[in-house]
């Protein structure tokens, strides 16, 4: 019998959080869903009109808005992808160098240590044509140099990748240095014998090697990029226009300013679609290399 309780009792430590998954999360998606296909206003109406059950979705891409809030992110999503390539390239250097490591990882982790709100506010004043970056350098002469990119609609959205990179780099920085930590000296003191040069051992061994490194990290990247929301608000609220917004910041407007919860709930829908179109290949992707590298190393 005590066997048999030994047994129960991890399940029951677990069943309070299992219910609150259940209930605060998958509850929540189904709440968001079903509203989508009302015409809830500033309250909830679960009255479904069955003639036309998809008017808030049309509603949703006939809006420029949405349209814009996409492209902003496939552009968030590419810009971004710049902090996974610059992490490993600190990682690298770090790793070759072995002197001052703690140092260097200390000082690129750092932005991470900055919540978004606080970095936009940050970079808001570095791109302040009195404040920031423009009026130094005019102040020391190179009065024909412009940053003032967050007034700008064709550049506001280059000004919120490069402080996102700034912020997220240290991190990617992080998991590359776990990566390279992990692969055998003896790949590098093989290469060194064979005379082949340091790119090529980077290239063609060990990124190879680290696949699963960068495809957590894209995975984490994606998720990051999809909910972006409080770094527009502090850099740019969405402005000039619309050219800065992204689909969270879309969402929550509709629902705080126009007071829409079945508009908003219609986009949070989609920005789950969206999620799951780009989350679930590169899961299944890592999944379908993890077994053909288990398969392997049995064979």
């Amino acid at each position: 019998m005590a066997l048999r309780w030994s047994r129960v009792t991890p399940q029951l430590a677990l069943a309070p959080a299992v219910l609150i998954t259940v209930v605060a999360f998958i509850g929540s998606i189904v709440w968001t869903v079903v509203l989508s296909f009302t015409r809830s206003r500033r309250l909830p109406d679960y009255e479904i009109d069955w003639s036309n059950p998809f008017r808030q979705y049309t509603r949703l891409f006939a809006d420029a808005g949405w349209e814009i809030s996409l492209r902003n992110l496939i552009v968030l999503a590419i810009g971004s992808a710049l902090a996974i390539v610059l992490g490993f390239i600190l990682a690298a250097m770090i790793e070759r160098e072995r002197r001052g490591e703690d140092v260097f990882r200390t000082v690129f982790l750092y932005p991470l240590a900055v919540s978004l709100i606080v970095t936009g506010v940050a970079w808001r004043w570095i791109f302040n044509p009195q404040l920031g970056l423009e009026n130094f350098l005019h102040g020391i002469g190179l009065t024909g140099v412009s940053f003032n990119w967050l007034n700008d609609g064709q550049t506001a959205m280059y000004a919120i990748i490069l402080a996102s990179v700034w912020q997220s780099s240290g991190f990617y920085m992080a998991l590359m240095l776990a990566g390279l930590k992990g692969i055998n000296q003896e790949i590098w003191s093989a290469a060194r014998i064979d005379g082949v040069s340091l790119w090529r051992v980077y290239l063609e061994v060990i990124i190879p090697m680290m696949k699963f490194t960068f495809l957590t990290c894209a995975i984490l990247l994606s998720l990051g990029v999809i909910k972006a929301y409080d770094i527009i608000v502090a850099m740019t609220n969405g402005g000039p226009g619309q050219s800065t917004w992204l689909p969270a910041y879309f969402t929550i407007k509709a629902m705080t300013e126009k007071s829409n919860l079945g508009y908003a709930s219609a986009a949070a829908s989609m920005m789950l679609v969206v999620t799951l179109v780009i989350f679930l290949p590169l899961v299944a992707l890592t999944v379908w290399q993890q077994r053909a590298a288990r398969k392997g190393g049995r064979a």
